[in-house]
């Protein structure tokens, strides 16, 4: 370039077409070359910061309202009238399964099965007697036959006049707690009366009532969380055992029953519990809330390819978790998503990973 000092005033050089100005202080001159075309390099990758993408299952917590009752409960009756002569056992204690509970009167039922073992013995004796002479030709068959039947009817007489007797007796069906009775030796009681109650907590069944969204998408065996509402009750877990076959049509719910353990003893059949059932229903990508962007036609994410440009992927919002979103998306498994940097994304544009840098 050559230059050609000129005080005070300023220079147009003409390169052909192109005319350029220069003012450099005291010194004016042209430039004999021509300033650079653009050329058709692409431009350098675009620095961004990007996250993988993961895929899991999109998790729906139900909660509801449960109410309990003890694994094994019955309210007991007498099975036949008569007075009361002896109640050995008091509300709250625990009874293991036949022990009695209460004892009626039962003289009359003593001395009738005293009577059906000499009927029954006598009927034995007199049949030993016809065998013993069956040879001699003095019995024949027929009386033979009789005394036989004799004998088995002495033997129900006797079962029944035991059954008579047991039934005097009310026992504990099975292992569990007594509740509170109104009985006391000397009451009359009848087949209607309630003696008391028996309560086997060892377990519970806590029923509560489920959307029929959810129908087909909880099954036997699975986990289910429980809690008392008093304030710091600790949570209780079980599993669920049973499902009803129907929907109700004024509630649009069915019933679902889970087993709660009570070892501890420190549940009541009766109390109401809220229950909590986690459900995992399909599998969606997750990406972080910030990677997803919205346009004119909805939301999207921009996906990196193998060869390190972006592409615009449509995304649509199915839940969000703890600073991240479950998208229904063609995103792939493992695919990185800008999270930094959007503002500058197009289709096709390069980009670098600056993360950890």
């Amino acid at each position: 370039m050559s230059v050609r000092p000129i005080s005070g005033r300023n220079t147009i050089c003409s390169l052909g077409a192109v005319f350029i100005f220069v003012f450099t202080g005291g010194l004016v001159g042209c430039s004999s070359e021509a300033p650079e075309a653009p050329g058709n390099a692409l431009p350098a990758a675009q620095p961004v910061v990007t996250e993988v993408v993961q895929w899991q299952p999109r998790k729906v917590r139900i909660e509801a309202v449960g109410t309990s009752r003890a694994l094994k409960s019955v309210t007991v009756h007498p099975e036949v009238s008569g007075e009361v002569v002896e109640v050995p056992f008091s509300a709250g204690e625990k009874v293991e399964a036949g022990q009695t509970i209460v004892r009626l009167d039962d003289r009359d039922q003593r001395l009738a099965v005293k009577i059906a073992k000499v009927e029954l013995e006598d009927a034995r004796r007199l049949l030993n007697r016809y065998e013993r002479t069956r040879g001699s030709g003095t019995v024949t068959e027929s009386v033979l036959d009789d005394a036989r039947s004799a004998v088995e009817r002495a033997r129900l007489n006797l079962d029944r006049a035991q059954v008579a007797l047991d039934y005097r007796t009310i026992q504990a069906p099975f292992d569990g707690y007594l509740g509170i009775s109104t009985i006391d030796s000397g009451a009359r009681v009848d087949t209607t009366t309630a003696i008391t109650t028996i309560d086997d907590r060892s377990k519970l069944l806590v029923t509560f009532q489920v959307p029929e969204l959810f129908l087909g998408q909880i099954g036997q065996g699975q986990p289910i969380a429980v809690s008392t509402w008093s304030s710091g009750s600790p949570d209780h877990t079980g599993q669920l055992v049973e499902i009803d076959s129907r929907i109700n049509p004024e509630t649009r719910t069915f019933a679902a029953r889970a087993l709660v353990e009570n070892e501890p003893d420190l549940l009541r059949p009766g109390m109401s519990f809220r229950v909590s059932l986690d459900l995992e229903a399909g599998r969606y990508p997750l990406i972080p809330e910030v990677a997803l962007q919205w346009g004119n036609d909805g939301a999207f994410v921009w996906g990196v390819n193998e060869g390190g440009s972006v592409t615009r992927i449509s995304a649509t919002i199915v839940q969000r978790v703890q600073g991240a979103i479950l998208v229904e998306s063609d995103l792939p498994e493992g695919m990185q998503v800008v999270t930094e940097g959007t503002q500058r994304m197009r289709e096709g544009l390069s980009v670098t990973n600056i993360a950890g840098l």
